[in-house]
């Protein structure tokens, strides 16, 4: 993919069009050329190259998006970093990945004087904010108002889709993390999918809602608005009456959040009093959802296709959608591929399984990462010698070649010899109508090895307990999968994308 073209191109086409809207300000897309050239400008005035990789920490802010544009027009690669990082995180990602400059925001607990000195192949540091007092002295540091002046012209470089374009962390703090690596070829899956079933036009909208650009979900809203001339409305994090006042007040079309920013959105005494009629598609992505769930919020947007989606850092997602005209109720939790896309289901001696079994989901093809940067063994571990990516989810198909993810490996609890899958516990403690919240792990237990555990988050007001819980269960569940142990809790912890956060429920 061409950034420089294709910031040229939309320029051209929509001058005065607004391409992103933050807070109570908007930029248009000739405004989002200029800024983005002068900050590629910036970057190659201060050395920076082809294939070197420039590290980005900052919160869900506009620059986020200039700085990932200039990079891009420089054919360098992104480092995009968490902004809930620790500062040993910073350090180690910053050394991992080789980076030469960090675009930053200073943040408490941040001390980027000591991120310098721990990161000996970092040679500038760019300072977005107000206070960059205890920097000004310092060679290595530059304001980010010196670094978008316009000063000179670009230099012409050859696009490549092979040339190297982002490393996204997806986990690691000291031991090995995992930099997904992706090449500018790959920015072209998340466009082609969302073409190819949801037909977006410069008519639509989209809605940002708090997803990290540190995540290549949040990536993709940039890449939609760019490609498809859109506007992006932008909000720093997720909270769910500003959620709700944003879609009303843009009249937005389209957006994609998580299970439980639905169960946040809903558990709002109003969230039924707005106007949502102009959504075309709300979906549904990162992990199993609940139809229970969806059928609720469908009721306020009646208009709007609910949709499930599927994706990986690894598989540059999005990668399949819910072909429309589905019944809310008939949703499986992830959809068709696109062509282009091989999809396979494997027992655990490695041969593909027929419809409607269970096994490991296998992906293959031009959304699949080269590989985790600098790691060759955790690469190999993740993708066979034929090519195939081995997901670690569970799912199955059925004959419409629609694929259900059951589960992660890492979520099945083996009870007794018996197979338990937390979402589908999940799913049916959803159903009960005191219910607001839950999450299932498996816990150790002598005589069976492992037995389901439920963290419950009743509903404001709802007194519920075990007995009435367990009596619901019964009714829809084997013996063996209802849970041994229920904790009830205010609230579940979440990870950066807004799900819930299983290892924190486990420790």
């Amino acid at each position: 993919m061409d950034f420089l073209e294709l910031l040229e191109r939309q320029a051209n086409k929509y001058p005065e069009k607004p391409c992103l809207i933050f807070q109570d300000s908007s930029i248009t897309f000739k405004e989002l050329k200029n800024i983005s050239f002068n900050i590629a400008k910036g970057l190659s005035n201060l050395g920076v190259r082809k294939a070197e990789k420039i590290a980005i920490f900052l919160p869900n802010i506009p620059e986020y998006i200039y700085s990932f544009l200039g990079i891009f027009i420089l054919r360098g690669v992104s480092v995009p970093l968490d902004y809930m990082l620790t500062e040993e995180e910073v350090v180690n990602f910053i050394n991992h990945s080789e980076s030469k400059v960090l675009i930053a925001q200073a943040k408490k607990g941040i001390d980027l004087l000591r991120v310098r000195d721990n990161c000996p192949g970092l040679k500038r540091i760019v300072i977005f904010g107000e206070d960059i007092s205890p920097y000004t002295e310092e060679k290595c540091f530059l304001a980010w108002k010196e670094l978008i002046q316009d000063k000179g012209s670009l230099i012409e470089i050859k696009a490549d889709d092979e040339d190297y374009s982002s490393i996204f962390y997806t986990s690691g703090s000291t031991g090995h993390p995992k930099g997904v690596l992706l090449n500018y070829a790959h920015f072209k899956t998340p466009i082609e999918t969302l073409e190819y079933f949801l037909h977006p036009t410069d008519k639509d909208s989209f809605l940002c809602a708090g997803v990290p650009f540190s995540h290549v979900g949040g990536l993709d809203y940039m890449l939609f608005m760019l490609y498809f001339g859109t506007t992006l409305v932008l909000m720093e994090r997720f909270q769910p009456l500003e959620f709700l006042k944003n879609i009303e007040k843009h009249k937005l079309t389209i957006f994609c959040i998580v299970p439980s920013m639905y169960v946040a959105v809903l558990s709002l005494k109003e969230y039924d009093k707005f106007d949502l009629s102009s959504l075309r598609y709300a979906v549904v992505f990162g992990a199993p959802s609940s139809p229970v769930l969806l059928e609720r919020f469908h009721k306020v947007c009646p208009n709007a296709y609910l949709l499930n989606g599927w994706g990986m850092t690894e598989t540059a997602a999005p990668n399949t959608f819910l072909p429309t005209g589905t019944q809310t109720k008939e949703i499986p939790n992830t959809g068709k591929f696109p062509p282009g896309t091989e999809a396979k289901i494997i027992d655990d001696t490695g041969n593909s399984l027929p419809d409607e079994r269970e096994g490991e989901l296998l992906v293959r093809g031009k959304a699949v990462m080269l590989g985790y940067y600098k790691e060759p063994e955790l690469t190999n571990l993740a993708i066979t010698q034929d090519h195939w990516l081995q997901t670690g989810d569970i799912a199955k198909r059925d004959s419409l070649g629609r694929y259900f993810i059951v589960g992660r490996k890492k979520e099945m609890i083996k009870v007794g010899g018996e197979i338990v899958f937390s979402p589908e516990v999940e799913e049916v403690i959803h159903r009960h109508p005191k219910v607001q919240e839950v999450g299932v792990i498996g816990v150790p237990d002598k005589l069976r090895g492992e037995v389901p555990k439920a963290f419950v988050v009743p509903k404001e007001g709802g007194a519920l307990t075990e007995e009435e819980l367990r009596f619901f269960l019964r009714e829809h569940l084997a013996h063996f999968k209802i849970p041994h142990y229920f904790e009830f809790k205010t609230s579940l912890p979440k990870n950066r994308v807004g799900k819930i956060d299983k290892e924190k429920l486990r420790s």
